[in-house]
């Protein structure tokens, strides 16, 4: 009959051995999950390039799609395909404000936006903003061209009397944006326009609806100011401390 009986010494030897040959196996699985190549999903995590088509569609919702795609999808290089001259202007600033280097193709009649990520920047870091001194922030939202009602001529003179005081305001005018009838202030011809430009040489950020210039096909006439959607105008609402409404 074989004797199974063995030394402590030949036990521990046995053990070791075993635990070796483990070892061995598992280090063999590892380096084969090492070499193994990322799957297509996995590879283009944080590289790929969202598209989003927002041809149709009406301010300002071609830059609230492109706001949800930066903050959900984070992607390096995003396109966005518009079909109009405000919405293209509305998309490349706001994609500059998210540190986005930006390329228009044009396409017959629409515009590919391309943004591409600067390099060691995320969406994050665009939104944090400095600390300074807080100073009170006044927004000025002119709808019309002319103040009150009841003689035209009358209003006009009293619009551009008021547009030329603002300046008393001094650094807390923060905003000055115009919509409706009031985007007619900023294009050729306009008795305030040198006005408006002395005020945005000086520092005061000027927004014109850029749906209310295509609605009187007055984009490109437009002399002074940003072309801006309704979502720049909630927003600069929300940060002003104080909205006078014209």
């Amino acid at each position: 009959m074989f004797d199974v009986r063995c030394s402590t010494f030949d036990v521990r030897l046995l053990i070791c051995s075993m635990l070796d040959v483990h070892l061995l196996i598992f280090a063999k699985q590892l380096s084969a999950y090492v070499a193994t190549p990322l799957s297509s999903s996995q590879n283009k995590i944080g590289n790929d390039m969202k598209e989003i088509d927002a041809r149709g569609l009406a301010c300002p919702a071609p830059v609230l799609e492109t706001k949800a795609a930066v903050e959900e999808v984070n992607p390096d290089v995003i396109k966005v395909i518009v079909d109009n001259e405000a919405s293209k202007q509305n998309i490349c600033r706001f994609l500059k404000s998210q540190n986005f280097d930006t390329n228009v193709q044009k396409d017959g009649n629409d515009f590919h936006v391309i943004g591409k990520r600067e390099a060691g920047i995320s969406s994050k870091d665009s939104t944090q903003e400095s600390v300074k001194t807080h100073t009170k922030k006044i927004m000025v939202m002119l709808a019309t061209d002319r103040m009150g009602y009841g003689d035209d001529e009358l209003g006009l003179k009293l619009m551009i009397s008021y547009i030329k005081t603002l300046n008393e305001m001094g650094p807390e005018l923060w905003r000055l944006v115009f919509v409706n009838n009031g985007v007619k202030l900023t294009i050729e011809g306009s008795e305030v326009l040198p006005v408006l430009k002395d005020y945005e040489n000086q520092g005061l950020h000027i927004l014109v609806c850029g749906t209310c210039l295509t609605h009187f096909d007055l984009l490109d006439q437009k002399q002074v100011g940003e072309t801006t959607n309704m979502l720049d105008i909630v927003t600069a609402m929300q940060l002003a401390d104080k909205v006078i409404s014209i």
